[in-house]
């Protein structure tokens, strides 16, 4: 990509999105694996005319875009990513309560969602509490844990297309399917509303503390980690089960290891690279391929370029 497209395209947002768009921004903090080059421009949008504005500029000079939420699900690589990067910010972190449904933009962190759902004795959103990431991130993978995923509970989903015009989803225009959501990889999610019940605001709560309790016990939660990197195949068994049966446990490249604990969860020990985490993941991928015929697919998204090719080819942007 050109330097001189990359610097006018910057110059552009900068007169717009002020300090709130930058070049050469390390990636590594901005993930929860803790890895990642710089990306090319980096820009938080704090309104929907910031929104369109990064949109346009992007397009206008031909460079690549991608939208980041609280980055996790992701794996970038060392090299960074040669577009622009954007996060969204303030007029999206809005939230509201009316009766029995949420309405939240798509930069409202999860967690904090799940928390206010209890606050208010509102059941339904119990199954996410610890799961890292923005709504927005959730919708877009249709995350989900104890056989509950946030797909179950939305209302309407309202996102910006890459042609800038807003979309109201609902009913039969919202088609989750596991770990995948129900717009195009161009669309961005702005907000949703979600639908839950009165509930025991006790009874909520010992439902939290339990489902976190089994996360803590079950996951390696002191390391940094992307989550979950294969999604599970449809042969009935869980692909940490088959990475575990192939003893991948304590497998490392580098600095990153197959967690001892959840066998599906690469970690970064301290310094690991993009690299090291990429060529782990081939390397169990492969090992469980050979002992038991099964291709597990990847359920972490990768940004960059990377040296090799996966076995089904991943969802490299």
């Amino acid at each position: 990509m050109s330097n001189r497209y990359i610097a006018r395209a910057f110059s552009t947002m900068q007169k717009f999105l002020k300090e709130n768009v930058v070049r050469d921004k390390t990636l590594a903090k901005e993930t929860t694996m803790r890895v990642g080059g710089p990306a090319a421009i980096f820009a938080i949008a704090d309104s929907l005319e910031h929104l369109k504005i990064v949109i346009d500029t992007a397009k206008d000079w031909g460079l690549p875009l991608f939208v980041i939420g609280k980055g996790s699900n992701l794996l970038v690589s060392d090299s960074g990513f040669p577009g622009v990067v954007l996060r969204l910010g303030q007029d999206f972190m809005q939230r509201k309560i009316d009766k029995n449904k949420i309405q939240a933009g798509a930069a409202v962190s999860l967690p904090s969602l799940v928390q206010e759902a209890a606050r208010h004795s509102l059941a339904g959103l119990s199954f996410a509490v610890g799961i890292p990431g923005s709504l927005g991130g959730a919708l877009a993978t249709n995350a989900g844990a104890h056989e509950s995923c946030i797909g179950d509970i939305v209302k309407n989903v309202i996102i910006y297309t890459r042609s800038c015009e807003l979309k109201v989803l609902t009913g039969d225009d919202l088609r989750f399917e596991y770990r995948k959501g129900s717009f195009e990889d161009s669309d961005i999610v702005v907000e949703a509303t979600l639908n839950l019940k009165p509930g025991d605001s006790n009874e909520i709560k010992r439902e939290m503390e339990e489902f976190f309790a089994e996360r803590k016990e079950s996951q390696p939660l002191q390391f940094p980690s992307a989550g979950c990197v294969f999604k599970n195949p449809k042969v009935g068994v869980s692909a940490g089960k088959l990475i575990a049966e192939s003893g991948c446990k304590g497998m490392r490249m580098g600095n990153a290891e197959v967690s001892a604990k959840h066998a599906n969860f690469i970690v970064n020990c301290g310094h690991a690279t993009a690299s090291d985490i990429y060529n782990l993941l081939r390397a169990v991928q492969k090992r469980v391929f050979e002992l038991h015929g099964v291709i597990l697919e990847p359920e972490i998204r990768f940004l960059g370029e990377f040296d090799d090719v996966l076995l089904p080819a991943p969802d490299r942007l």
